[in-house]
């Protein structure tokens, strides 16, 4: 078997063999939260991808070879829309929210990143990149704003695959007075009175919020590094202007190799949107369904597809996870999982098509020895399922039905 691992690098799209800069060294970088309200599910997808990425790279190359950061965006526009909505201080909500993404993160039986770096905790950083892009020609200051001057860097548009005439028009873009072309993305900003602010050579003010990722990867991982990840919603402009300001002030020739998005998740064939009010999040589901059983249904389809969330999907998943728990043996030890079956994961983590070969493990334990057990129980804990005792789960059913009941 090709114990080879292969992903689909945006940056090109196409399906391709990951060949790490140094396999005992590799970096994966991966766009976290921004804590301004409760994570939904939509937050919740490249969470659980990105932690089965995280599983297989250190299968591969063993785990003190992988450095995984996800950084927390803790200063940023709808941050203080959201402190002056709710009546609350930034910190106390940026706290509260942070609080919430990491039980979020439990819940779905996520492991932690090896860093979480917070966008506040390294201004000094954004500041310094700043400075240097605009010594390398690549920004410029206007009353009393940063601005990065696309037209200077002639790869903009690579990842999105599209010229910049093309990404105009099918975005919003910001429009100011302060700006050489429409454009320029801002670097640094000024803050008013009442908002969050630093000093800085152009003033008191905050970060772009693109600017705050590259930074954070660079202290982390350096100027460059292998995997870049998210949902496809960055891709443009977040990405692209990550990859614009990186490459620009490093004067390297690559930022990250590898680019890596999950798809959309929509609800009942339609978008999420505050406006349709049907946005689902992950603390409403905690009472209701284990956390196992929405790990499943997030990786029910491929990660690069849409998933369409709905009733079904979840009672289908928990219908699997009880089956399997019926037959739940305690292990002794975690047994190394054979190639055959781990080999989805290593094609583009095709997780559909590794939960088919747990399928195909669970017939085979039916009937078969305890070892035939403990393949398709570690088989299982690998991607996180039946990782909690059947006590657990079955407690968890108990308290579940009590709820319905006493809503009813």
């Amino acid at each position: 078997m090709n114990k080879d691992i292969f992903l689909t690098n945006s940056l090109g799209n196409e399906k391709v063999k990951f060949n790490p800069i140094n396999p005992k060294k590799i970096g994966m970088y991966v766009c976290g939260p921004t804590v301004y309200d409760n994570p939904h599910i939509g937050n919740a997808r490249p969470l659980v991808v990105f932690d089965i990425l995280f599983k297989v790279l250190k299968c591969k190359y063993g785990k003190d070879a992988i450095t995984y950061v996800r950084n927390i965006t803790d200063i940023d526009d709808k941050i203080i829309a959201s402190s002056i909505e709710k009546k609350i201080s930034i910190n106390e909500l940026t706290n509260k929210i942070t609080s919430i993404f990491h039980e979020d993160c439990k819940y779905l039986k996520c492991e932690n990143p090896t860093f979480e770096p917070k966008a506040t905790e390294n201004i000094s950083l954004m500041l310094e990149m700043i400075k240097q892009l605009i010594k390398n020609n690549f920004a410029y200051e206007s009353n009393n704003h940063v601005y990065f001057e696309v037209k200077n860097f002639k790869d903009y548009g690579k990842l999105s695959n599209k010229n910049l005439d093309e990404l105009i028009a099918g975005s919003r873009v910001e429009i100011s007075e302060n700006k050489k072309n429409p454009e320029d993305f801002v670097l640094w900003k000024p803050s008013s009175e009442n908002e969050p602010a630093w000093d800085s050579p152009w003033g008191k003010g905050r970060p772009g919020w693109h600017l705050e990722c590259s930074a954070m990867s660079k202290k982390l991982l350096g100027e460059v590094f292998d995997i870049h990840g998210g949902g496809r919603d960055l891709i443009f402009p977040h990405h692209e202007n990550e990859i614009a300001q990186s490459r620009c002030s490093s004067n390297k020739s690559s930022f990250a190799n590898y680019w890596v998005h999950n798809g959309f998740i929509t609800i009942s064939k339609e978008k999420m949107s505050k406006s349709l009010g049907n946005i689902l999040k992950i603390d409403d589901f905690k009472n209701k369904v284990n956390g196992q059983v929405l790990r499943l249904a997030l990786i029910s389809s491929h990660y690069r597809q849409p998933l369409d969330w709905n009733n079904n999907l979840l009672s289908e998943c928990e219908k699997t996870l009880n089956k399997w728990y019926e037959s739940y043996t305690k292990i002794r030890k975690t047994i190394l999982i054979p190639d055959e079956y781990l080999f989805p994961l290593y094609d583009d983590l095709n997780t559909p098509g590794y939960i088919a070969k747990l399928h195909e493990l669970y017939e085979k334990s039916q009937n078969g020895s305890l070892k035939d057990k403990e393949i398709f129980v570690s088989a299982c804990n690998f991607i996180g399922l039946l990782n909690e005792s059947d006590e657990k789960w079955n407690e968890f059913k108990k308290r579940k039905l009590k709820i319905t009941e006493d809503e009813s």
